[in-house]
């Protein structure tokens, strides 16, 4: 990875105007100024353009000029083997744009995912390593010897690319645990299959005992259901007789009755409003000796003879009117005699209907009856299929044993990775095969530093110092020169482990302060 210019505008403390960085005109380049002149910008924009953050603890928007406050761009060439890449970035506005020999790559539907093609696929570092490897300031740069062993563990873990082996036991662990849930449900349900088992067999053997007594209680109520649907025919034989005979011209007899009884009634009507007219005429001339329309003198033997009259038709209709009366009520008994044959008709009639619907009842308890003996007689009778339900519960607990077991086998290949992918096992073998590397290279960084000390770190990442006299010395024990020596030499150490491992190789090494 060839990194070739660096071009900001409106960066932290920079103007409007273009700033460029050339990295490939010379081998190394020193870079003096005040303090605030703006060198530490420098690392700011390669850290902004590749990553969208700043190297130091600063927020994005406090990179934007605090007087233009607006264009703010940052511009990073680079080439990877013979492709030639540029990353634009910039705030306000927001602009994120990777080039490839010229053209620009298709952006995703999300700056995330365009970052993580940019990091994964193109420059293989993220932020982190970018700053262990490339970028060494004294702002953000803690000594690894200052460092706690678990921290030592994590950065010489993160430089071998074997932190995977811990993701790959968590992992794991969250597969086992899985595992075991799986393997306590699976035994739950053998034991209750066992005991559906268990309830299976006995109820089998009570269907069996059951069988010969269910057929004979079955041809019993056969027996008495027959009995029944032929008493009940029978009766029904008698009711059908006895609605004939009622029946018999029963019609014919309350039809004439009840014209009989509308005549009467019209024809007791009829002579109750002529014997009113007639006593309202007898009582005109009872109570008037005037005509009250001519206004002369009603003579009295008119009077007489009007009176008489009247009172021979009203006996008269009067003795019309009893015999029409004593003739309504005969036909008054007449009626109700035959409205009580029709209620008992009805009665009979729905007693039959009742009869006939518990035969149908019973006949039809017959046929389930008859079905239900044929089940037990034959081959599909309850018995065959309870023990198709036993042999269903029997394969049913097998397929939860062998669950069982395979996943009993899981876990047991689980455990036995697990145990190679903790801190003992496959890393430790692995940081052994490198830490003859890791001290010889110190060391010979050390000397280049004109440090004539013998350094070496162990597995657990404890450092053992020597001097020429194999004196023991802890890394407090120096001044801070030495100090700052000892960790120079780690970090080039770490550089080239680095490039070893994981071939990152790159012409851009930054010292930001770092030899104060």
């Amino acid at each position: 990875m060839i990194f070739k210019t660096l071009k900001y505008k409106n960066l932290l403390s920079s103007g409007n105007n273009w700033t460029t960085v050339d990295f490939v005109k010379t081998k190394s380049t020193l870079v003096l100024g005040h303090n605030g002149a703006g060198k530490s910008t420098m690392l700011d924009g390669i850290s902004f353009a590749l990553f969208g953050k700043p190297h130091r603890n600063i927020s994005k928007g406090q990179l934007v000029n605090s007087i233009n406050k607006k264009d703010c761009m940052v511009e990073v060439e680079f080439s990877i083997g013979k492709v030639e890449w540029k990353v634009i970035r910039g705030a306000k506005p927001n602009v994120f744009e990777i080039y490839k020999d010229g053209h620009m790559l298709n952006q995703a539907s999300h700056s995330r995912e365009y970052q993580k093609i940019l990091e994964q696929n193109i420059l293989k570092l993220n932020h982190k390593s970018f700053h262990q490897i490339v970028v060494l300031g004294s702002s953000s740069f803690v000594p690894f010897m200052q460092l706690s062993s678990p921290h030592r563990r994590e950065v010489i873990e993160d430089l071998l690319d074997i932190g995977v082996f811990s993701k790959m036991n968590g992992l794991i662990k969250e597969k086992n645990a899985l595992l075991k849930d799986n393997i306590r449900e699976t035994t739950f349900e053998i034991d209750l299959f066992q005991e559906k088992i268990d309830l299976q067999k006995k109820y089998i053997r009570e269907v069996e005992n059951l069988s010969g007594e269910q057929i004979t209680q079955n041809e019993e109520q056969i027996d008495m259901s027959r009995e029944s649907i032929m008493m009940l025919q029978e009766e029904n034989e008698k009711l059908g007789k006895d609605i004939e005979a009622l029946s018999d011209g029963l019609h014919n007899n309350l039809g004439t009755a009840n014209d009989t009884k509308t005549k009467l009634l019209h024809f007791q009507a009829t002579i109750s409003q002529k014997i009113k007219t007639v006593c309202d005429e007898a009582k005109f001339f009872d109570n008037n000796d005037n005509c009250p329309t001519c206004e002369q003198d009603i003579d009295a033997d008119l009077k007489g003879v009007k009176l008489k009259k009247a009172k021979a038709r009203a006996i008269e209709l009067k003795e019309g009117l009893n015999k029409a009366n004593d003739e309504a009520r005969i036909i008054e008994e007449k009626l109700k005699d035959l409205n009580e044959k029709v209620q008992t008709i009805a009665l009979k009639t729905n007693e039959s209907n009742s009869n006939n619907r518990e035969i149908s009842r019973l006949q039809s308890h017959i046929g389930d009856l008859i079905a239900n003996m044929e089940v037990i007689r034959g081959k599909d009778g309850d018995i065959s299929k309870e023990r198709d339900v036993l042999q269903s519960l029997h394969d049913d607990r097998e397929s939860a044993f062998e669950t069982r077991m395979v996943d009993n086998e899981s876990l047991a290949y689980n455990i036995a990775m697990s145990e190679m992918l903790k801190d003992t096992g496959i890393k430790t073998k692995i940081i052994k095969q490198y830490l003859p590397i890791i001290n010889n290279l110190v060391n010979q960084y050390l000397q280049t530093l004109d440090f004539f000390v013998h350094f070496n770190l162990d597995e657990n990442f404890h450092e053992t110092i020597r001097s020429r006299h194999r004196d023991t010395f802890s890394y407090d024990s120096f001044s801070e020169g030495e100090k700052q020596r000892i960790d120079l030499a780690l970090l080039f150490t770490w550089r080239m482990i680095a490039k070893m491992k994981n071939s990152v190789s790159t012409n851009l090494l930054v010292l930001d302060e770092t030899f104060d």
